[in-house]
């Protein structure tokens, strides 16, 4: 049996990247944001594990560890989810949710007190930043940590709901039940001190997504580079075999001297721009580079385009044409 290595390689890369990421999220909300003395809840999954914990202990006496509640709540989901996800989610998702279970047990009996004393929202707000890193290291290499994801799948399923909407609507029900049954297990409990909790849960809100967000689409970043340089065919070959990137030749002619030049096109992603300008500069030190940031680029090597394609015999209705050029595709 042949073995693909290079393929083997990036899929091993690509879980002990989200082993990374999940260690981040849990030490993130473990450390800073659970030891808070606001007790401040956040969205997902582990937002649940602490409503839960706060209904176990009030009702029954006794603490619900946060990986438990992670563990079963999301193998209950991932049961009922299977129907509508099918089984590559599943099995995508349960090695993220068995990770994120070990982390949270690892994790939670280390930290019992905040790392800065008495800065509850530098606390909150360092937590976010490294959770929605955690979360965009695991979705950069095609992970999933289960919990708002399960949810977001099935409601983008069986209704017209986006998965982004979905998510932001289970979140703000998780933070928003905390604050009520604060109200319902604590008589003395004051509405001024909800706010703290419920506006610290809402900044994890934002700052989690945006974080998460900032990590995806900077990975995702495009860059074009032009080049015009005599060496261009030991630059284009360098830059196909050391960069891995193609390179597209384009015929010139420079104005000033009358002479022809050729002139290298390439696409490549942001954090490959370092490469590119290393292989120039070791064949031409005086090449004349440009080097201009892309909205998209799609196509083999690069993100896939996404449309739903009219169908045939569909007009084409734009607001801003007349009716005359409406036409059938």
């Amino acid at each position: 049996m042949n073995i693909n290595r290079p393929r083997l390689w990036l899929q091993a890369k690509d879980y002990m990247m989200i082993i990374v990421g999940i260690s981040l999220y849990a030490f993130g909300f473990n450390a800073f944001i659970a030891t808070a003395p606001e007790k401040v809840v956040i969205g997902g999954m582990a937002g649940v594990s602490q409503v839960l914990d706060l209904v176990s202990y009030n009702v029954f006496g006794f603490h619900i560890p946060y990986s438990v509640t992670i563990f079963t709540v999301n193998i209950i989901m991932l049961a009922f989810a299977l129907k509508y996800v099918g089984k590559t989610f599943v099995i995508r998702t349960l090695f993220g949710v068995l990770m994120i279970t070990l982390m949270f047990a690892v994790f939670q009996p280390m930290f019992t007190h905040p790392p800065v004393e008495g800065q509850s929202f530098m606390n909150v707000v360092i937590g976010a930043v490294l959770c929605g890193l955690g979360i965009g290291m695991v979705f950069i290499h095609n992970g999933s940590t289960g919990g708002t994801d399960i949810v977001a799948a099935v409601a983008s399923k069986v209704s017209n709901v986006s998965i982004g909407r979905a998510m932001v609507y289970f979140d703000l029900s998780v933070i928003s039940s905390s604050v009520i049954l604060k109200f319902i297990f604590f008589p003395n409990f004051k509405f001024d001190e909800a706010v703290p909790p419920l506006v610290y849960g809402l900044l994890t809100l934002f700052i989690i997504p945006f974080v998460a967000d900032q990590m995806i689409n900077t990975n995702r970043m495009a860059v074009q580079f032009t080049i015009f340089s005599e060496k261009w065919e030991e630059i284009a070959t360098a830059i196909n075999n050391e960069a891995q990137r193609g390179c597209t030749v384009l015929s010139g002619m420079g104005w000033y001297s009358k002479k022809e030049v050729k002139v290298l096109l390439v696409m490549c992603r942001k954090i490959e721009s370092v490469t590119i300008f290393r292989i120039i500069k070791s064949i031409d030190k005086d090449a004349f580079i440009t080097q201009a940031q892309v909205n998209g680029v799609y196509g083999k090597g690069f993100d896939q385009l996404k449309l739903k394609m009219r169908k045939p015999g569909q007009h084409i209705n734009h607001p801003n044409l007349p009716e005359s050029s409406q036409r059938l595709v």
